[in-house]
């Protein structure tokens, strides 16, 4: 952040807390698809982590970036921490362990998402390639520890940092040693967004196991197939989770609100700062009663600030956040939009899925939250096991993608999109268990051949 804070209005009811997330109601003509991943980055010579500073750091990397694209750069302090272009929403941020992120901007079909991240690892390879910087495509970074990997310097990570520390186990290798894919989509009205966020919800373990792309974690196998959902289930259990009020009757938008409300605060930035009140209540601030600010309450802005502080599986803000997938190589950050999309954007695979998921208990729906990242598609569900939901979740959302008819130049609609999950389910192996195959026999026990073979 730097200089001063963009205008925004004061909280004066209940309602600006719900039109925070209602106003984000549209026709489904305006829909769009969004597509958000995180590449971990590393030198090869030799082999290590890379820093933010120097010349062949992190900023280094920006800088090549923003005279290769034009994008601007914006800044926490003095520091450069990522870039934008204003013609278009989306751009290129840090995770705190100098993961690599671009926010893909709101496309109208998945042939545009893929062009989109086929244009930005151009562009971001070139300019690495200078500098000696190689991004992998996994769902934690396998050999270093959260102790040997670099920070970045923005200032929200100095206020999360100890204060994950304080709330879980794994909460800082959340921060520093994962990357995930996340897509983001849009809903009509409060009935749809209802719908959607409880199919995406029930899914979305699902989805975890469809991508475990974590294997390995200290140079070793980890006992996991997503180590990176396993970190979430031990980083802070107020923040995260598979939401179960969203199943009961009668939710909506004010009981997410409600919810939100009692998801402890990180910080408040006023004056291009970030004021640390980590632990502190939204409710207390509406009252004008936060420590840190005394007498001051809360804008819009911050309202919205803290719901991108929430870190559930599925995410609500004026779209919905799927957050329940591993990194992987390009082609599997657009399938899991194509997932997504086929599930949430038909009608009728919509309903298909919302059938399949509904007879689902809270029980069932948690057990297979924390079985998954251990077992994957063989997790036990119901009288049989996910491999079976994740095969007929895939034919549904396959069946959606065909009757929406989003044709690419060459005339091929958007189901090209799910080849990596058409393999996934032709092998009836994940990503993660392929790996462990090549470590255990190829690799003869040696994690960082992966380095080379992950490497987007």
């Amino acid at each position: 952040m730097a200089g001063a804070d963009t205008y925004s209005p004061p909280i004066e009811s209940r309602t600006d807390l719900i039109e925070a997330m209602s106003r984000g109601c549209k026709p489904e003509s305006e829909w769009r698809i969004g597509t958000e991943h995180e590449k971990h980055v590393f030198h090869t010579n030799p082999l290590r982590p890379v820093a933010y500073e120097g010349p062949n750091g992190i900023n280094a990397l920006l800088n090549g970036i923003e005279a290769e694209t034009g994008w601007h750069p914006f800044y926490d302090g003095e520091n450069p921490i990522g870039l934008r272009n204003d013609e278009i929403a989306g751009g290129i941020s840090l995770e705190p362990g100098g993961q690599f992120e671009l926010s893909g901007s709101p496309q109208k079909d998945l042939h545009a998402s893929a062009a989109e991240l086929a244009e930005h690892m151009r562009v971001t390879k070139k300019v690495a390639a200078t500098l000696d910087i190689h991004f992998l495509g996994l769902g934690v970074t396998p050999i270093w520890s959260v102790d040997q990997i670099p920070s970045m310097p923005k200032s929200r990570y100095g206020i999360m940092k100890p204060y994950m520390e304080k709330v879980g186990t794994l909460g800082t290798s959340m921060m520093f040693r994962s990357a995930t894919v996340q897509t983001n989509l849009d809903f009509s009205s409060e009935a749809d967004m209802v719908k959607k966020l409880r199919v995406a919800l029930a899914l979305q373990p699902v989805a975890t196991a469809l991508f475990a792309n974590s294997p390995f974690v200290d140079g070793r196998e980890s006992g996991y197939l997503s180590f990176r959902s396993h970190i979430w289930l031990n980083t802070d259990n107020a923040r995260t989770g598979m939401l179960p009020f969203v199943f009961e009757q009668g939710f909506g938008f004010e009981q997410y609100a409600d919810y939100a409300l009692d998801v402890p605060m990180y910080f408040v930035i006023r004056d291009g700062k970030y004021v640390n009140v980590a632990g502190e209540s939204f409710r207390r601030f509406l009252e004008g009663r936060l420590p840190q600010l005394p007498g001051e309450k809360p804008t819009i802005k911050d309202w919205e600030d803290h719901l991108s502080t929430i870190f559930p599986e599925v995410r609500l803000k004026q779209f919905l956040e799927m957050r329940g997938a591993d990194m992987g190589d390009e082609q599997s950050v657009t399938a899991l939009s194509a997932f997504w999309t086929g599930l949430l954007y038909d009608d009728i695979s919509l309903e298909a899925a919302y059938e399949m998921i509904k007879p689902w208990t809270r029980e069932e729906r948690e057990r297979m939250r924390h079985d998954v990242p251990k077992l994957g598609l063989d997790a036990p569900h119901d009288r049989s096991n996910v491999f079976d939901v994740a095969a007929q979740a895939v034919g549904i959302a396959e069946a959606g993608l065909v009757r929406r008819n989003r044709l690419n130049a060459e005339g091929k609609d958007e189901t090209i999109h799910l080849a990596p999950l058409e393999e996934t389910i032709r092998l009836a192996k994940t990503p993660a268990e392929r790996w462990i195959d090549r470590f255990r026999n190829q690799w003869n026990g040696d994690v960082t051949r992966v380095f080379a073979e992950a490497e987007m």
